[in-house]
């Protein structure tokens, strides 16, 4: 059974940085990619960063420039670097995994990230 666990969430001023780790179960590599999605109450999720297999990365519009994916395939985790945290920011952010080949996603049970002065 996959497992994604997110960790790193949090209260933070505007502003402000977190980290965010989502470590899998398994080995990462064998997933054609992996992302940070975010639903914030009353909004559909939204894509926030993904990365593939290969390390090509992709960003939502609005975490571009302050947001950065990247990944440690000897340690199976995907991180989000966020900076410059605004309050629209703030969401639960889940950790999404794609099995190479197949259109088969596993998630992770989401963590908050609330920006708040």
């Amino acid at each position: 059974q996959v497992q994604l666990v997110e960790s790193g969430g949090g209260l933070v001023q505007p502003g402000g940085s977190l980290k965010l780790s989502c470590a899998a179960s398994g080995s990462i590599t064998r997933y054609s990619g992996m992302g940070w999605y975010r639903q914030a109450p009353g909004k559909q999720r939204e894509l926030v960063a993904s990365i593939s297999h290969g390390g090509s990365t992709n960003y939502g519009d609005s975490v571009k420039g302050r947001f950065t994916i990247s990944r440690d395939n000897a340690k199976n985790t995907v991180y989000l670097q966020m900076n410059s945290l605004k309050p629209e920011d703030t969401a639960v952010y889940y950790c999404k995994a794609r099995v190479m080949f197949t259109t088969t996603d596993y998630w992770g049970q989401g963590t908050q990230v609330t920006v708040s002065s």
